[in-house]
């Protein structure tokens, strides 16, 4: 089996192929494996696949207990209690330094199912195998092809799904030092009328921040960013002026990143099939684009599995029954994902009215319906049997 991309889906999913008695590779274009960008936020949902993996996230990043979500003139609109979510789910919400995170993945994966500097330029697929084809003229056959290579995937062109297309928004964002007097387990929010920022702290007195603005394909980079930054944020709240004087433009070299949503697509083509952002990008909104790729690893790991062990299933078939699973409930999240990001008063005024167990409990309820619990829960119960069984 091919996986093309060595980011946190394509290492995940072949982290679960080997689990499952898979012959895997993955094949990523550059010289060695690199995560880029800031922290991500791994919910339960995301922490239960990392468990079914052997990953072990103990001492990762920071665990959270609430998040509060602010106006930009220091209005209260909701504080969601994770606690409460971490208590009903059965796993902690934790804030993960990207790097930290695909170090946990590599752990006791073996080095040598990666290959470097292998760009994929084509695929071709037949009956019951697939030849990936590289850009130096070399080759690789196997059984399928997944492409877990991210935004502008070389497989998903070749799939012929659509392009991913901008939301108007761009994050500039990064990670940097804890302020003064901020809890180390609350994130914050603000959400102003043309505009909103975060800070969800990552561990080791590191808190990831991002501010989001408006963005256009014309838009020209500011030659001082971080004065743009401070004239549309200053003054949001305490901590937010105290982490901006840290800031210089340095720490804004990578940003900004535009947002973009990719249609979620229809059946793939024969032996192949997409992946993390490579299926589904979508707007950080909700910080669910990690959780949802290693969902579609434990789903797309089932199926597999379930055409190893002889069901009536063939291999393309079992391919299309994992994108089916897949498709309502991560074009679910891509939606909300899409909301606009920024509002008035006079617009989160209602919101504020809301008590905050409502709105937590809106939130649990919504992680639910999209993570395949009952799927995850017979994986957990299938996994134990066999661990216990080899001890």
């Amino acid at each position: 089996m091919l996986v093309v991309g060595a980011g946190v889906g394509g290492v995940s999913i072949a982290r679960g192929l080997l689990r499952d008695g898979h012959d895997v590779t993955v094949f990523e274009q550059r010289p060695a494996v690199r995560a880029g960008g800031g922290a991500v936020t791994i919910w339960p949902n995301g922490e239960t696949v990392l468990a079914q993996l052997g990953v072990d996230m103990r001492g990762a990043g920071q665990q959270l207990s609430t998040v509060r979500v602010l106006t930009s003139t220091g209005r209260r609109v909701t504080t969601l209690d994770v606690t409460a979510i971490v208590n009903r789910l059965g796993a902690p919400v934790q804030m993960v330094p990207r790097r930290v995170l695909l170090q946990r993945l590599l752990e006791r994966f073996p080095a040598e199912r990666i290959r470097g500097n292998a760009r994929v330029v084509g695929v071709v697929s037949g009956t019951g195998e697939a030849r990936a084809v590289f850009a130096d003229g070399s080759c690789a056959e196997g059984d399928l092809v997944i492409g877990a290579d991210g935004l502008h995937s070389t497989v998903r062109e070749i799939v012929g799904a659509p392009h991913a297309e901008p939301t108007g928004w761009c994050s500039w964002q990064g990670l940097g030092v804890l302020p003064d007097g901020m809890d180390r387990h609350v994130a914050m929010v603000v959400i102003g009328e043309h505009g909103n920022l975060g800070l969800w702290p990552a561990g080791n007195s590191e808190v990831q921040w991002w501010f989001d603005l408006p963005w256009a394909s014309d838009f020209v980079r500011p030659e001082r960013p971080i004065a743009m930054i401070r004239s549309h944020f200053s003054g949001w709240c305490g901590p937010v002026d105290e982490l901006l004087a840290t800031l210089t433009d340095d720490d804004l070299t990578h940003s900004p990143y535009p947002h973009f949503r990719h249609p979620v697509p229809g059946p793939g083509r024969g032996p192949l099939t997409l992946l993390g952002d490579a299926a589904h990008t979508m707007p950080p909104t909700l910080a669910q684009g990690t959780n949802q790729a290693l969902l579609d690893t434990m789903v797309l790991c089932k199926v597999l599995s379930d055409f190893q062990r002889g069901s009536d299933l063939d291999l393309c078939a079992a391919l299309r029954r994992y994108e089916r699973t897949r498709r309502p409930r991560v074009a679910a999240v891509s939606r909300v994902a899409s909301l606009p990001v920024s509002h008035g008063e006079a617009v989160l005024a209602p919101a504020a009215l809301i008590s905050d167990r409502v709105m937590t409990w809106t939130l649990m309820s919504f992680l639910q319906a999209v993570s395949h619990r009952r799927m995850a829960a017979d994986i957990g119960r299938d996994l134990a049997a066999t661990a216990c069984r080899l001890r």
